[in-house]
C-alpha cells in the first residue's frame, strides 16, 4: 500500500510540475509580447500580451502548488524540529512521529473539508475567472485530490515500523 501511495504521490507531484512548467511558458510568451511590443511601437505598431494572462496564472499555480504536498510527505521532507526529542528514547522518538503523522493526516483531512465546502459555494455562485470567464471550481480538483493524498500517505507512515525519519522506499 505504502509503495503505491508513493508512486502516486510522485506521478501527482510530476503532473503539478508540468502544470508549473507550463505556467513558465505561458509567462515567457506573455513577456517575449510585451518586449515586442516595446520594439513595435517604436514603427507605431503594437503587439499584444495573452488575453487572461493573470486568470490563468492564478487559477493553474492554485491548483499545482499543493500537489507537491503528498510527494514531500512520502519522502518526509517536512519540517521536523529535533531539538527536544533527538535525546529521547527510540520509542518515545517513534511516538511522537506517530502523533505528528496522526495530526498531519487529520489537518491534510480537515483543509480537504473546507477545500470541498469552498468548491461546493464557488459551483453555487457560478464564480467565473475575470477575463477568460473560465469557471473557477473545477481548479479546486487538484488541491482537494492533493490533500486526500497526503492525508493518505500520513497515515499509512502511522503504521510504519522505520525508525523515525528513515523512511524505506524502494
Amino acid at each position: 500500500m505504502r509503495h503505491a501511495l508513493d508512486r502516486l504521490a510522485a506521478v501527482w507531484a510530476l503532473l503539478g510540475g508540468m502544470i508549473l512548467l507550463t505556467i513558465v511558458a505561458v509567462t515567457v510568451t506573455n513577456a517575449g509580447a510585451f518586449g515586442l511590443d516595446k520594439l513595435a511601437r517604436m514603427g507605431g505598431a503594437t503587439v499584444a500580451g495573452l488575453p487572461g494572462y493573470e486568470d490563468f496564472v492564478t487559477l493553474a499555480i492554485g491548483a499545482a502548488s499543493p500537489m507537491f504536498l503528498p510527494y514531500a510527505q512520502a519522502r518526509r521532507g517536512h519540517l521536523a524540529v529535533d531539538l527536544f526529542t533527538s535525546k529521547a528514547s527510540p520509542s518515545v522518538q517513534r511516538g511522537l512521529e506517530r502523533i505528528g503523522q496522526l495530526l498531519t493526516a487529520a489537518l491534510a483531512l480537515f483543509l480537504a473539508y473546507w477545500m470541498v465546502y469552498g468548491m461546493l459555494q464557488t459551483m453555487d455562485d457560478n464564480a467565473l475567472s475575470r477575463v477568460l470567464g473560465w469557471p473557477v471550481w473545477p481548479f479546486y480538483g487538484p488541491g482537494i485530490v492533493s490533500l486526500l493524498l497526503w492525508a493518505a500517505v500520513a497515515a499509512v507512515q502511522v503504521f510504519e515500523t522505520d525508525a523515525p525519519g528513515e523512511a524505506a522506499h524502494g
